[in-house]
């Protein structure tokens, strides 16, 4: 089974994700689209990526938020438009599947498409779009799924962005000497079978995007999008994000460092324990790229 991903989770990182992600790349990529672009964005879960990246294309644009979760695609649509009506910008449903922001730049028009990514690129319709882009994605898929959607992108001419795709590289601080234990496994954890036809590609991704677009005749730009965070007493969203980062890394590893379950545990609690106090402060290695196809090639 392909890995499922928690709303609330996926709202309480949104800030995160969004301070750590390169603008540059994102401005470059909004250079290289047409006056209208048409975006298809896979994994698209609450529509995070299009909340961000919409205000770099900065004009009119299509999007179509691609998921296996029709729950987590409706709670976009809601978001989107909650977040769109708080900043005063009128929403409008023209059909049951489709909603319109009316932006001061130009109409957001955006659809859902419920697929199972495992396919991919064969469920995709990749015909009537301007570019792929994508979040925290590809760290998930296998070898074989990059080489095939860098050839089916290269068939048909489209920029490849991928965002927040792990390094490997993670630091706490203060440091803890069972950090190298947490990073061993969660590493183990991240490398192993997500249901995308083989081993997935965990920090190897950046270079596997890399080889598999230039491959095709890319330009292939990369950029640091490091999560780094400082909890604080009064910032109750970080601390939130800190333990939930926390568990999860720890229960990861511990599917895999059985022998070390219970210094992963103490680790845990210890971790938790200074980001409630304001005292933890962690960087996890991330890295954006974006992929354009010849004769799109903006630097």
């Amino acid at each position: 089974m392909p890995e499922e991903f928690d709303g609330d989770w996926l709202d309480l990182r949104e800030p995160f994700d969004a301070a750590a992600r390169d603008p540059g790349l994102a401005a470059q990529l909004s250079q290289a689209l047409p006056a209208r672009p048409r975006i298809l964005d896979l994994g698209a879960g609450t529509g995070a990526l299009l909340r961000w990246l919409g205000h770099f294309i900065g004009r009119a644009q299509a999007w179509t938020l691609v998921d296996a979760d029709a729950a987590l695609i409706e709670r976009a649509f809601d978001t989107i438009a909650e977040r769109a009506e708080n900043a005063g910008w009128g929403v409008t449903f023209p059909g049951r599947k489709t909603l319109l922001v009316h932006s001061p730049r130009g109409a957001w028009r955006v659809e859902g498409l419920v697929a199972d990514l495992r396919e991919a690129p064969d469920n995709l319709p990749l015909h009537a779009v301007d570019a792929v882009v994508n979040t925290a994605l590809c760290d998930l898929v296998s070898h074989g799924w990059i080489e095939r959607m860098a050839a089916v992108c290269a068939a048909r001419g489209l920029p490849f962005y991928a965002a927040l795709n792990v390094t490997g590289r993670e630091r706490f601080s203060p440091p803890h000497r069972e950090d190298a234990l947490v990073a061993r496994g969660f590493a183990r954890d991240q490398a192993r079978d997500k249901g995308f036809g083989g081993i997935a590609l965990g920090a190897q991704a950046p270079e596997a995007i890399a080889e598999a677009f230039a491959a095709q005749g890319y330009a292939v730009l990369r950029a640091p999008s490091d999560w780094s965070v400082r909890t604080r007493p009064l910032n109750p969203v970080a601390t939130r994000f800190a333990e939930e980062l926390v568990g999860g890394m720890a229960a990861a590893a511990g599917q895999h460092e059985r022998r070390g379950r219970l210094a992963l545990r103490d680790w845990a609690r210890l971790r938790m324990e200074q980001a409630a106090d304001g005292r933890l402060g962690f960087r996890i290695g991330h890295a954006d790229m974006l992929c354009l196809p010849p004769g799109k090639d903006t630097a």
